[in-house]
């Protein structure tokens, strides 16, 4: 089986050995780029990429605007590199179309960890249990997990790997009051260094996608939420 490839975008080449000989040790390829327009021209020469991992800081083209021209053709998964943590700084990252938001200094070998975490959750291999032809439908909403394709109302839904989880994640707990720890260790799939904020942030930008469908996710003060169709 081929090396699952890998491009790290970073100016700083000392950051980009660093996380480049962790992810070698591991088996994967690496693809390197030094600022945002050679990563998309990296991308373009290997559409095959699985997963992106892209500074922030960087010259000629940042890392959001980078991220920006990769969602108008890709979503692949894409984790922010950066060196702030203020939640506007995520929060950007986020509607640029980021799947994770790693701040600096960080532990490479957790950094690694998150990679194979997504790259299983993007290959269908969820602990989450499949039934029939992978099609799961709640009131409005159609999610083929095997497509990879989500319907709302008719109308196709284009995801990030992480709102689509997420959105699968809910549909497959129906009615079930959902804490936002509980969501973050099923979901992300592994132990998160993170905010539980980054699940109401996913939240808001797919209530947004789904359309009036979004009405489904219930938002529970003080706790969570609670994916809940009402009957007609």
């Amino acid at each position: 089986m081929a090396a699952k490839k890998i491009l790290i975008a970073d100016d700083e080449s000392r950051m980009r050995k660093l996380i480049k000989d962790y992810l070698r040790r591991d088996g994967f390829e690496v693809i390197e780029a030094n600022d945002g327009l050679e990563a998309l021209a990296q991308f373009d020469l290997n559409p095959d990429t699985a997963l992106i991992i892209m500074d922030v800081m960087m010259p000629k083209l940042d890392g959001y605007g980078a991220l920006k021209k990769i969602r108008e053709k890709s979503q692949v998964p894409v984790i922010i590199l950066t060196a702030k943590s203020e939640e506007d700084d995520a929060l950007e990252g986020f509607n640029a179309g980021a799947d994770e938001f790693v701040t600096k200094p960080f532990s490479p070998k957790v950094l690694v960890a998150r990679v194979k975490a997504i790259i299983n959750r993007d290959e269908g291999g969820s602990s989450t249990a499949t039934t029939g032809d992978g099609t799961i439908t709640c009131g409005k909403i159609t999610l083929d997990e095997n497509a990879h394709t989500v319907t709302a109302d008719g109308e196709n839904v284009t995801l990030s790997v992480k709102e689509f989880d997420l959105l699968e994640y809910f549909m497959r707990n129906k009615g079930l009051a959902l804490s936002r720890e509980k969501i973050l260790n099923s979901v992300w799939d592994y132990d998160y260094f993170g905010d539980a904020r980054t699940i109401d942030t996913h939240v808001k930008k797919l209530r947004s996608k789904l359309g009036d469908c979004g009405n489904y996710i219930h938002t529970i003060w003080g706790m969570g939420y609670k994916f809940e169709v009402e009957d007609n």
